[in-house]
């Protein structure tokens, strides 16, 4: 049974992604199976794409402040824990969020210091003309309306109008569908960081492409 659902994973990961793609999540494996692996694909977005800047009627967008933050993180739904807030906020980080009424629909977080990598000890470092976007939401409720790209387009304009070059963020290779959704916004390459942990330590190294958005990983 398990490798009957294995061949029925894969058949349906070469439909949906091809050929190339499947033999890169198959490789994926097969390294993660001798030691820890994970590449990390590295994306911009430097171009406001106008498609994605008008909200819906009755949806509002802003950055929001602490106080307008922390009744939400009381609601598991909104996947933003007290932990996550009092860390997020104690970097200065800010939270670009879209509200049908009072509810929170949509949401991302944009910051300009080194940010933690899931599941690691290890910070993500950038070139300070830049900010790094992360942990982008969307309610269930409201999928399906391009809410996120919105959101994201509209706060990217506002770092442009404050002198910043872009956004940086990063995908993890084998989550194809991530990547063609950035893609699809206009975000481009910007190098790959490969990660992997050997004898109980993490190491990283970063491609060329890397290097123009200071894109590294460093120990917290």
């Amino acid at each position: 049974m398990a490798v009957q659902q294995l061949i029925l994973k894969g058949q349906t990961t070469l439909r949906q992604h091809g050929l190339a793609h499947t033999l890169h999540k198959a490789l994926l494996k097969v390294v993660n199976a001798v030691l820890p692996f994970k590449i990390l694909r590295g994306i911009t977005l430097q171009k406001v794409d106008p498609r994605f800047l008008e909200l819906p009627p009755h949806y509002r967008g802003l950055f929001l402040s602490e106080a307008m933050l922390r009744p939400y993180a009381t609601d598991p739904r909104n996947e933003i824990s007290t932990d996550f807030l009092d860390h997020a906020l104690a970097k200065n980080d800010q939270c670009y969020g879209i509200f049908e009424g009072e509810r929170l629909a949509a949401y991302g977080w944009y910051s300009r210091k080194p940010t933690g990598i899931d599941s690691t000890p290890l910070n993500l470092h950038f070139d300070p003309a830049y900010v790094y976007m992360y942990k982008g939401f969307t309610h269930y409720d409201y999928r399906g309306q391009r809410l996120h790209a919105i959101g994201m387009n509209r706060a990217l304009q506002h770092f442009l109008e404050e002198g910043d070059k872009g956004l940086v963020s990063y995908v993890e290779s084998g989550n194809f569908d991530s990547l063609k959704s950035c893609y699809r916004l206009g975000y481009v390459d910007a190098g790959s960081i490969y990660l992997f942990r050997l004898f109980g330590r993490y190491r990283s190294v970063a491609s060329s492409g890397c290097g123009p958005y200071g894109l590294r990983l460093r120990r917290a």
